[in-house]
């Protein structure tokens, strides 16, 4: 979408505000009206407006990750989960911390959450780090505001991570 990852964040959840020609933008890419995104006129239909969604940037699978949370894409269209709705999108992973066979695979996502709501801790998660980072990982509450990530293999975790946004995992699968 060319927006970085934050600042769609708080569009999406309404803690910001955003101009006519943002909505235009998020329009296209969701293909639904403007209009419906700005003031919440007319219908929008949560089945998945065609057989595809956008993969929209890369995500990181590991410990370590650089990133992708500054607007990539989209860069392809795959085919959706059964559950998509109209804003399900996918990302590349990038790193085996899932395991070996989903390196180089897709995870979908679309109900992006910021902040961290509690239905989403010890739920695997697409997760935005305050530096930017964009991983995917497993949410446990630190009890401080902060949360420690683990991966699904016998890499370390990362502990005390700041969590911007997080989103639960719809689907995952390997390329």
């Amino acid at each position: 979408m060319g927006v970085p990852v934050p600042t769609y964040v708080q569009h999406e959840n309404g803690s910001r505000g955003y101009p006519a020609p943002r909505a235009d933008r998020y329009g296209r890419f969701f293909r639904v009206a403007p209009e419906w995104l700005l003031y919440g006129r007319g219908e929008v239909d949560d089945a998945p407006t065609s057989d595809s969604v956008p993969v929209v940037g890369l995500v990181g699978a590991g410990s370590v990750a650089t990133l992708f949370s500054e607007g990539q894409g989209p860069f392809d269209e795959v085919e959706p989960p059964a559950d998509s709705t109209s804003h399900t999108v996918g990302l590349g992973i990038r790193g085996a911390s899932l395991g070996p066979a989903f390196d180089e695979g897709i995870v979908f996502y679309d109900d992006v959450r910021s902040p961290v709501t509690e239905d989403l801790h010890g739920r695997l998660c697409v997760v935005g780090l305050d530096d930017g980072r964009v991983l995917v990982k497993i949410l446990r509450s630190a009890g401080d505001g902060t949360f420690h990530l683990f991966s699904n293999t016998m890499d370390e975790p990362m502990l005390n991570q700041v969590v911007d946004w997080a989103a639960r995992v719809k689907d995952v699968r390997p390329r």
